[in-house]
């Protein structure tokens, strides 16, 4: 991790709250081997150098009705600086884009989009990605099923 010195005790406190971010300080502290004021400690300091950005629920995708994931690779006309920082804010407003990657290779961009079936993605791209000026093409592709999806870093 840069610029930041990381211990292992370090490393196990984000594994765990990696797991369970709704962990009392008492039982993380008991779980690193702490006890529970330098274990906060820790905890608050990880918080404040950046570490730790927030803390969030993961929400089952299937059930709360979004259960399509699709994959969109996009190439822009031109690769500008200017032409890139425009798409990012542009699809930084809508909710269905989940995740955004800036790409080496073919395309430029990919998304990972979320929504509740096939004709509300159809619905989203003309609306949107279509409509999105710079847009040279946008190679969608539909996830079957989810194999894997870790939410934590392999931080130990």
């Amino acid at each position: 991790m840069p610029d930041v010195a990381v211990d292992a005790l370090d490393r196990r406190i984000l594994a765990a709250l990696q797991e369970d971010a709704h962990i009392t300080m008492e039982k993380l502290a008991a779980l690193v081997g702490l006890s529970p004021s330098p274990c906060a400690r820790r905890v608050r300091n990880l918080e404040a150098v950046g570490i730790i950005k927030r803390y969030v629920a993961v929400v089952d995708q299937d059930k709360v009705g979004l259960p399509v994931s699709v994959f969109a690779s996009i190439k822009l006309e031109r690769q500008r600086e200017d032409e890139l920082d425009r798409f990012e804010k542009a699809i930084a407003r809508w909710p269905e884009i989940v995740e955004c990657y800036l790409m080496t290779g073919q395309r430029d961009y990919l998304l990972r989009i979320v929504v509740k079936d096939l004709p509300a993605y159809e619905a989203f791209l003309k609306r949107t990605l279509t409509r999105l000026d710079g847009v040279a093409s946008i190679e969608s592709s539909f996830a079957l099923s989810q194999v894997k999806h870790a939410q934590g870093l392999p931080i130990e």
